[in-house]
């Protein structure tokens, strides 16, 4: 089921703000896909999820090799008979700012994350939600 992204409601927004694992799915140089699972945040006023992760990871390279357009990712959560998707372009931050937001937010949702100097940021820009909440 699709929904506006500009219009959720209170329960799928909830939803997001549980404690709760997701995937990110990003493409392989090859094509293919990588799922791995990670935490995300989703800042639903600015359209923007979130996932921490470190400079090295195959997530990470994976989003760079698509260069500064970024590249079209997927978060998904689920629990039960709930379940979410984000969908949008994602780009690499590494400025100290960006990456000490991500990090509140994570902390927020999750629990503070250990000490990375090599942690960046996936940032996607949300631009179709999918799911049931």
């Amino acid at each position: 089921m699709a929904h506006d992204p500009r219009a959720l409601d209170d329960t799928f927004l909830a939803f997001w703000r549980e404690r709760h694992i997701s995937t990110l799915t990003t493409l392989r140089p090859d094509g293919s896909p990588h799922v791995v699972p990670v935490g995300v945040t989703f800042q639903a006023e600015a359209g923007i999820a979130r996932v921490i992760s470190s400079r090295t990871s195959r997530k990470v390279r994976n989003v760079l090799a698509a260069g500064p357009e970024g590249m079209r990712v997927a978060v998904c959560q689920v629990e039960g008979a709930r379940w979410s998707t984000l969908e949008g372009v994602a780009v690499v931050r590494d400025a100290p700012e960006a990456v000490a937001e991500a990090v509140r937010r994570y902390a927020e949702r999750y629990r503070e994350p250990r000490v990375n100097p090599d942690r960046v940021v996936i940032e996607i820009t949300v631009d179709r939600v999918l799911g049931r909440a």
